[in-house]
């Protein structure tokens, strides 16, 4: 088996309207696809010239909203992407200096935590 790549990861949001807010507005990802299906609607957003998408999805039975913790997010400058968070009003800790390099957190507003990472 040859993977290429990430296609997708999946985060179980409470509201899917709110939740394409946030990821569309304050982070610029844009609209993959938004595909409803009776009651059940596949919204996946991607960043801007990333393969990597982002299902938003409701939780199934059993599954709680914002249980995702540590997904890193590649960016050029963790500083400036922090500042751009912020006054986008996100609330965003650090960045601080780890022995791996410098990262700042985030979450979004269901809790799915972020790692901004140099790229």
């Amino acid at each position: 088996m040859t993977v290429s790549n990430l296609k997708s990861i999946t985060l179980f949001v409470a509201d899917q309207d709110a939740a394409l807010a946030f990821y569309a507005h304050k982070l610029g990802f844009t609209v993959r696809q938004d595909v409803s299906n009776g009651e059940h609607r596949w919204l996946e957003v991607v960043p801007q010239n990333a393969q990597t998408g982002v299902l938003l999805l409701r939780p199934f039975p059993g599954i709680q909203a914002g249980t995702a913790r540590g997904i890193m997010l590649a960016v050029p400058d963790v500083e400036t992407a922090a500042t751009e968070l912020r006054e986008a009003g996100v609330e965003v800790s650090g960045p601080t200096q780890m022995p791996w390099g410098l990262e700042a957190t985030f979450s979004d507003p269901d809790g799915n935590g972020f790692v901004l990472s140099a790229a």
